[in-house]
């Protein structure tokens, strides 16, 4: 049998019946939603009489979606609960000497909301840059929460902490704290709740 070309493939006449892979619902829909949209306002917007008539053609085929990627929560290797209410998980140990009080130490860290509401960050959420911030171990300096936290990390070190507002920031000078005013004033609002430090210790300098 002699193949088609391309162009003579196009000339080739249409089927008249609905081919199978077509929805027949949502043709429905959309005729509907056009024999509507000629008998109201022209004013009425056409995205909102798709709406109105149920038609969501991105929801309508889920199966053309790509699937979302399983968000996996890392291992915890253990769980402290301190005496001031600070409530820590161990997520990577680190190696080296242990930070005491009293160092100074640079780290990268992102605090959250109990609900997960992001607050503020040194790592961009989008390039991925982090810009450390260089910390004294001393609870007049920080907040005693994250102290508590730091001390006894080791350099590489990650840990996840939910730090109760008794021991966070009870007073506006206490680091860390971000300099420009919009993050400081997101930050700040949310003082008088528990929040969420993800840390992970770079340097004792």
């Amino acid at each position: 049998m002699e193949s088609l070309s391309f162009p003579s493939l196009l000339q080739l006449p249409c089927s008249p019946k609905t081919p199978r892979y077509v929805n027949k619902e949502l043709v429905k829909n959309v005729v509907a939603a056009k024999n509507l949209n000629e008998r109201l306002p022209n004013r009425t917007p056409r995205r909102l009489l798709l709406q109105f008539m149920g038609f969501f053609p991105i929801l309508s085929h889920p199966v053309l979606a790509a699937p979302m990627p399983e968000m996996k929560e890392p291992e915890v290797i253990r769980t402290l609960k301190l005496p001031s209410g600070v409530r820590i998980q161990e997520i990577v140990e680190g190696k080296g000497p242990a930070a005491t009080e009293g160092d100074l130490v640079e780290i990268n860290y992102v605090c959250r909301r109990t609900n997960g509401y992001f607050v503020h960050s040194t790592v961009d959420q989008f390039s991925g840059e982090s810009t450390p911030v260089i910390l004294p171990l001393d609870e007049n300096q920080i907040i005693k929460g994250l102290e508590e936290v730091l001390v006894g990390m080791k350099i590489g070190g990650k840990r996840r902490a939910l730090i109760p507002p008794s021991v966070g920031y009870t007073n506006e000078s206490l680091q860390p704290i971000p300099e420009e005013f919009g993050p400081r004033r997101s930050l700040l609002s949310h003082v008088n709740e528990p929040l969420i430090f993800e840390v992970q210790l770079l340097k004792l300098l």
